[in-house]
């Protein structure tokens, strides 16, 4: 498959995270099937998937702000604490309101 026909969402993922989509749907998404071929808990598989939701929301919202997008992508790969990231959202969202205003 090309990776001009994958979706942008998709193509903004790591490896890693395709394949957790792959195992997920072939067991009809079941997070505890899933859990046992990792061979983790169901909370883990849990937030293995929340994370990915976010991740797939945050690749729509990057084509209306790239900042903005890479910062909240950076707190959910926990790069960065959630903390600092709406502290840097924040601020820029002030700078740009500034700049609008001109």
């Amino acid at each position: 498959m090309s990776i001009e026909l994958l979706p942008d969402w998709m193509a903004g993922l790591e490896e890693e995270d395709v394949a957790f989509i792959r195992r997920f749907l072939l067991a009809s998404g079941s997070l505890k099937e899933v859990a046992g071929q990792y061979g983790v808990t169901y909370p883990t598989v849990r937030l293995r998937l929340d994370r990915l939701i976010q991740k797939i929301r945050l690749s729509e919202d990057a084509a209306a702000d790239p900042y903005i997008a890479t910062v909240k992508r950076l707190a959910v790969n926990e790069k960065i604490d959630l903390d600092t990231a709406k502290l840097l959202i924040a601020e820029y969202k002030k700078t740009r309101g500034n700049k609008e205003e001109l």
